[in-house]
């Protein structure tokens, strides 16, 4: 089931994130970051454990928004929740009036099966950079860039 968290999911949601950022899969976020952003996350529970996570933030005026930390755990991999969180995610940003979704990832492949392109990080308004500068790989990022219109 996915459900919005509430603030006590805070920290459960940081150890999901920083174990599958350990993997390489993801960017690591402080809990400072979680709390900060905890409107944008989204999480799919099974029973009461939280199995998975995504965020979606709103970029700006441009109707762009972004799909950040999209983790599903080890064990419930391969049963579509990231494709579900994804889905969830573009339904929201389209109740939003957002027109497209982008994400920074070393998965692209994932991300092209639902429908999103490959583009050029360099098309992207620069304001997202303004993460990236505190990024491990700065500035020789390893993310590709990703857009869906919806």
């Amino acid at each position: 089931m996915i459900k919005k968290i509430t603030i006590d999911k805070a920290k459960e949601v940081q150890r999901l994130i920083n174990s599958a950022a350990r993997e390489g899969q993801v960017l690591e976020r402080s809990l400072n970051y979680i709390y900060e952003n905890i409107r944008d996350f989204r999480v799919y529970k099974e029973g009461e454990k939280i199995v998975a996570c995504c965020s979606l933030h709103v970029v700006g005026w441009q109707s762009l928004a972004e799909i950040k930390s999209l983790v599903v755990d080890k064990g419930y991999r391969k049963k579509n929740i990231g494709k579900k969180l994804v889905a969830d995610s573009l339904k929201e940003a389209k109740s939003l009036g957002v027109s497209k979704v982008f994400a920074l990832t070393f998965s692209s492949r994932f991300f092209k099966k639902q429908g999103f392109s490959l583009i050029d990080k360099n098309d992207l308004p620069h304001k997202i950079w303004t993460e990236c500068l505190n990024c491990k790989y700065f500035p020789d990022c390893k993310e590709e860039a990703v857009i869906i219109k919806i």
